[in-house]
């Protein structure tokens, strides 16, 4: 049986092009229901602040949406709004995918049929399985939909995974992406050395997940010898948490890095110390200090203060923001103002949740 799904060539541009992929948060309203008018208001942020994707599914979604009975009807809305608010321009939709082999062939069927450019596979849960079933596990789904690899940090369910597998999955013809986020600077050189090793090297865009080394990841030239020769890759965009909020900026951000490579001189002192920022604002909304605990209320906090979200309201009454956090949040948006993008979301925000 052979890959039945290609990407759209402006969807391939754009993809390896590198853009500012927004993993999407969930909006609920008080009785912990699907916020159907917000969750399109955030969708409508995300492509008027630039971003060339969203990730659905996702663990800033949720991923107890499942059990919820939410996953459909969320990868759905987000699909619609996409495609009715800006329809006709390229817009990479990534499905989250998890789960044994089943459930994730179903979730993957799923995605295609709704209109889903590629799967972002996490392995979450499966650290019982050898890398030989994770590697057989993607290549089913890589058949179904292109596939957006993952590695996803252990303190949020992810499991540590060496370069030998990495170096297997770079060479599925299926997998178009990697979203490298072990939160490790160890583990993120295991992934890119893998690729680089591959013949496939040219066909995965590299997108860092890395939200406390974002800047970084995407300002630094990989190098490394195979064959005798030097190969290169870097990091062309991110998928990110972190970018599910003050989007407006990251997407300016991202522009000023291609920029900055492209001139391929030395890297301006002024990047560095944003860099340095951007990692101090990530600790406050993603609550590094309690393990990242707080991570998605804190990510609904900075939401719900520029009036996206209602409330910081999760699927699980228990996950809250941790002691001290909000003042960490208050903090670094005193701190850290020309991070946000407060201005352009009063602006707009009566059209979005119109």
């Amino acid at each position: 049986m052979g890959y039945l799904r290609e990407l759209s060539p402006s969807i391939k541009e754009l993809l390896y092009e590198g853009t500012v992929i927004v993993a999407h948060p969930l909006a609920l309203d008080a009785q912990r229901q699907l916020d159907r008018r917000r969750q399109r208001a955030l969708t409508r942020y995300y492509m008027d602040a630039g971003a060339g994707g969203i990730a659905v599914g996702v663990h800033t979604t949720q991923f107890a949406i499942r059990e919820k009975g939410l996953y459909e009807p969320v990868l759905r809305l987000a699909a619609e709004a996409a495609d009715e608010w800006n329809p006709g321009r390229p817009f990479i939709k990534v499905a989250g995918v998890i789960g044994p082999t089943d459930q994730a062939l179903a979730e993957a069927k799923l995605a295609a049929s709704l209109g889903y450019d590629l799967a972002l596979v996490s392995n979450g849960g499966l650290g019982s399985w050898s890398d030989e079933a994770l590697v057989e596990r993607m290549e089913r789904i890589a058949r179904i939909i292109p596939v957006f690899g993952f590695y996803l940090q252990p303190a949020v369910g992810g499991r540590q995974l060496g370069y030998s597998f990495w170096r297997k999955v770079a060479d599925i013809p299926g997998v178009v992406a990697i979203k490298v986020a072990p939160f490790n600077r160890y583990q993120t050189l295991d992934v890119v050395r893998a690729v680089c090793a591959s013949e496939r090297r040219d066909e995965i865009a590299l997108y860092t997940g890395n939200d406390d080394n974002l800047l970084v990841d995407l300002l630094t030239p990989y190098r490394f010898t195979v064959g005798g020769r030097v190969v290169e890759k870097h990091f062309v965009g991110g998928l990110l948490g972190h970018w599910a909020f003050w989007t407006r900026q990251a997407v300016a951000l991202l522009e000023e890095v291609k920029r900055a490579r492209r001139q391929e001189g030395s890297i301006p002192a002024y990047l560095l110390a944003r860099a340095a920022e951007i990692t101090d604002a990530n600790s406050a909304v993603f609550d590094a200090a309690h393990q990242f605990r707080g991570c998605i209320p804190g990510i609904h906090e900075v939401l719900r203060r520029q009036g996206l979200l209602e409330g910081r309201w999760c699927l699980d009454p228990d996950e809250e923001l941790s002691e001290g956090q909000a003042a960490e949040i208050d903090r670094v948006c005193r701190a850290y103002p020309h991070l946000t993008d407060d201005e352009f979301v009063r602006s707009h925000l009566r059209e979005w949740l119109s």
